[in-house]
């Protein structure tokens, strides 16, 4: 449960003087961005951010939770310039190869999205949304039984979460297994995944 908006405003003027009496903590700025965040302060979470890179340019959360925001606001190519940056600090970070997999797709480069996928998953194996989004961007580029592989490996690390079985029955789907797809689904929607309806009817029809 999301915090009331009058308890944000009272934790953010609490960490604002926080930021005040101590101006170098770069924790104290990264945290007040995040709660910017949440209450919906963009502008506000960005420039503390940006005061975090002011503080250590080498600030990898500061710069995932930057290209986060610009992946948002629309703006890829500094959603991308920003993740970049972060793995140049630490190449061997997860989560940046795989917003840089989300970049890519978002842009119709299903290949690209692939390979930042598959360095997501390669530097972490258990985070099991870089294999959601694999098979997602395997699906994108036609390679239906490798889409199958990565939901199943989703499905594997994270059994109750939704999205991992309705991207499972997308896949299976497409590689032709309706029986398969059609369970996967229903267990989608049992887990309360709102599944797109036309694919619930494509399964059926050719079932």
């Amino acid at each position: 449960m999301s915090a009331p908006q009058e308890d944000l405003t009272s934790i953010i003027e609490e960490l604002k003087q926080k930021c005040l009496d101590l101006p170098d903590n770069i924790v104290a700025h990264h945290h007040l961005a995040l709660v910017y965040r949440k209450a919906g302060k963009t502008d506000d979470a960005m420039r503390s951010l940006k005061r975090c890179l002011e503080i250590d340019p080498h600030a990898v959360e500061a710069l995932i939770n930057i290209g986060a925001m610009y992946f948002e606001q629309g703006d890829l190519d500094k959603a991308l310039a920003a993740n970049q940056a972060a793995l140049q600090v630490n190449s061997a970070l997860a989560q940046p190869h795989n917003n840089i997999g989300l970049i890519w797709q978002q842009k119709g480069e299903s290949e690209k999205a692939i390979a930042a996928y598959t360095l997501a998953t390669m530097n972490d194996p258990k985070m099991h949304m870089a294999w959601i989004n694999l098979a997602s961007a395997q699906v994108m580029a036609g390679n239906f039984s490798l889409a199958v592989k990565a939901a199943k490996e989703a499905v594997r690390l994270e059994p109750d979460f939704p999205m991992a079985y309705n991207n499972l029955a997308v896949a299976l789907y497409y590689n032709k297994d309706l029986q398969a797809a059609n369970k996967a689904l229903i267990k989608a929607k049992e887990l309360g995944y709102a599944v797109d309806p036309r694919l619930a009817e494509a399964i059926e029809s050719e079932l």
